[in-house]
């Protein structure tokens, strides 16, 4: 698929029609930004969370963690094992328990508790790569910005959107490509249709209406 501005119109609203038809677009991202005041530093701390284990993990750790702490101040107080034991659904909750109490009190004495909105203070902070910066800029301030997730990366490259290797060469080529007002959409829709249709391992190709112009379906 080539990546002029009509095929990138076509594809996102491809993607939106898709999810709206199931009623299913009251996605991640309009949940955040629906969401009252919009917290990034609950965005920051779930997709730490989020790193190595499902979504439906991630969610449960993440509710069971602000419940009990509040924001940053909270939760760098509080007891490590008491976090380890909130997190637990997330996997490997030793080593996330430690950096998000980092990071929480990163947060709290440099920051005076309000996640900053730069990338390069974003990507300073412990366990905080490319991936997890721009999810806070997206789902915490409503920023234009690019996640790239392996899903965002399978699918781009398998449409032929680009020819990358990793999601951070993804990211750049897909910044450089794709118009700056498909940016918020653009993950979560990918990442709903990596997971129900172009799918790592038996994609539902029979299902997708992108096939005439997908790389990967004409190379089957």
């Amino acid at each position: 698929m080539r990546m002029t501005e009509a095929n990138q119109q076509k594809l996102v609203d491809y993607l939106k029609s898709l999810y709206e038809a199931e009623g299913a677009l009251e996605s991640e991202l309009k949940e955040q930004l629906k969401h009252s005041g919009r917290d990034p530093f609950r965005v920051l701390i779930g997709t730490i969370l989020s790193q190595r284990t499902r979504d439906e993990n991630t969610h449960e750790a993440t509710e069971n963690l602000f419940a009990k702490y509040k924001n940053a101040n909270e939760l760098a107080k509080g007891d490590i094992r008491t976090i380890e034991r909130l997190i637990k659904p997330a996997g490997f909750f030793h080593v996330k328990a430690r950096k998000i109490k980092e990071v929480a009190g990163i947060i709290n004495n440099k920051y005076h508790g309000k996640v900053p909105e730069d990338m390069d203070e974003l990507l300073a902070l412990p366990s905080v790569g490319r991936k997890t910066a721009n999810c806070v800029l997206v789902y915490g301030f409503g920023i234009p910005a690019m996640p790239v997730d392996t899903h965002v990366h399978r699918i781009s490259n398998r449409l032929g959107l680009v020819s990358t290797r990793t999601p951070d060469q993804t990211e750049e080529a897909l910044r450089a490509k794709l118009k700056k007002r498909y940016w918020l959409d653009i993950n979560n829709l990918m990442v709903r249709f990596g997971q129900d249709i172009c799918r790592p391992i038996g994609p539902k190709c029979n299902s997708c209406k992108l096939t005439t112009s997908c790389s990967y379906f004409k190379s089957l």
